[in-house]
């Protein structure tokens, strides 16, 4: 069998990777380097395009601001962090210019979508501090005309309010407050003449014992399996970041923060409520929205947090959902349809990996899938991604399948060397690399395909 040749460009981005690269496996921590990847202008001819370090996550440096200063001042300490830190000195003219025309692009009084896309679809650079913007219009929590952006965060900012007040209260307040009801309809003085205690009369569907499926204490222990697994994720998300973890009263005030979210988001969506993971999937919605610039949308992060998360999972809903999973939508369809985007473009590989060694896609593209590459690169560069995948006027997923599509080719040198063991590892622990590399070939990709 002939088998399907490699075009000259996949063979450049892929193949005679440097030592540096061999070696290295992505390990997110806090004692990374302090240098920020810079954007690449490499030429064509060169053999294999540098991989600069990555850069290190935006609060590395701010454990001992935080253990000294007043908790008061720590969420301002915290955003200064995040600024500096992503501002780069080395920035290049290409993303001055992208960062000048997002600016004007913002300022405008209707918001040209297909341009903005445009522009946030080769990143949108850390140091104006726009991300948070960007990402609201890219998402629609914010209409396209800035004369409306006022109302529309007041009524949803209240709204989320609201559920809060309404979906988040112990089912004692509410028998409290009917036990309060019932003893102003209770004649007191009779019962206390015949010596009896005066009690309120408590419906059977609301008294704790109820195993009825109105009963609100019936629903409140069910929710508590649910909750409790929220916790245990919400304490692991980003070990490594002082902004979700530790002992801090910002890390704490971050963890409640995506506790409600996600709490909320469970009891209003029963038929998929919390699945494990989905605390990876809303952190950098938050962090990008907790260190927004501007103070009043900072403060209104979580409400502005959880409406993104629901408009960004409402495209990926069904991955969560278990009993869609071998359904036309479900998440093993996608990871089919990964897996003959890979064959499309480079079958010399996809044979390797399915038939010669293997290695089921699954094991190793549902996280990535699932996920959306929040596990498989530090901190920085997944926002890096996410301002690609979001841009994508379709939806994030197709976009999402040619980057792990292009994940594959920049390794297929070492993948076609490798047996099953080796190969599941290295796609487990998939090695770090340069982001603008990587989602320049994911975008060879879409051009290839439309060709």
């Amino acid at each position: 069998m002939v088998k399907k040749s490699v075009p000259e460009w996949l063979n450049y981005w892929s193949s005679n990777p440097s030592p540096e690269m061999e070696d290295r496996v992505l390990r997110y921590s806090t004692k990374s380097s302090s240098t920020t990847t810079t954007i690449a202008n490499e030429s064509p001819i060169e053999e294999t395009p540098p991989i600069p370090e990555p850069p290190p996550p935006p609060q590395q440096k701010k454990q001992e601001e935080e253990e000294e200063e007043q908790n008061s001042i720590q969420q301002e300490e915290d955003n200064d962090d995040y600024r500096r830190n992503n501002s780069t000195s080395s920035v290049s003219a290409e993303e001055i210019s992208r960062q000048s025309q997002l600016l004007a692009e913002l300022s405008r009084k209707v918001i040209n979508m297909l341009e903005l896309r445009r522009l946030a679809s080769q990143g949108i650079p850390d140091g104006a501090g726009i991300r948070s913007t960007v990402w609201k219009l890219l998402l629609g929590y914010l209409p396209v005309d800035r004369g409306h952006w006022a109302i529309e965060l007041a009524k949803k900012r209240a709204q989320y309010k609201h559920f809060i007040e309404e979906l988040l209260v112990n089912p004692s307040e509410i028998t409290r407050k009917m036990e309060r009801s019932g003893r102003h309809e209770t004649d007191e003085s009779k019962l206390e003449e015949k010596g009896f205690l005066p009690r309120s009369e408590i419906p059977q569907g609301e008294h704790p014992l109820s195993l009825g499926k109105t009963s609100i204490w019936n629903q409140f222990f069910q929710d508590t399996e649910i909750i409790e697994q929220i916790d245990r994720d919400v304490m692991r998300t980003h070990p490594d970041m002082h902004f979700f973890s530790g002992d801090s009263a910002l890390a704490k005030s971050n963890q409640e923060a995506l506790r409600r979210i996600l709490i909320i988001f469970a009891k209003l969506n029963p038929g998929i409520r919390y699945v494990q993971g989905m605390n990876e999937v809303l952190a950098p919605l938050f962090y990008v929205f907790r260190n927004d610039p501007d103070e009043g949308n900072a403060v209104s992060a979580e409400a502005d947090t959880f409406f993104c998360f629901v408009e960004l999972l409402s495209g990926f809903r069904d991955h969560f959902c278990q009993q869609l999973d071998n359904s036309v939508v479900g998440i093993r369809s996608t990871i089919t349809k990964m897996s003959q985007l890979l064959k499309e473009h480079d079958e010399e590989l996809w044979r390797h990996l399915e038939i010669t060694t293997k290695v089921n896609p699954q094991f190793y593209a549902f996280r990535w899938i699932t996920l959306l590459l929040t596990q498989e690169f530090n901190f920085a560069d997944s926002l890096h991604i996410w301002d690609t995948l979001l841009s994508d006027p379709e939806g994030p997923q197709e976009t999402l399948l040619r980057v792990c599509c292009a994940m594959l080719i920049l390794i297929r040198r070492r993948l076609l060397a490798g047996d099953f063991t080796s190969n599941l590892k290295l796609l487990q622990h998939y090695p770090s690399s340069n982001i603008t590399h990587l989602l320049y070939v994911a975008d060879k990709l879409r051009a290839r395909s439309v060709g």
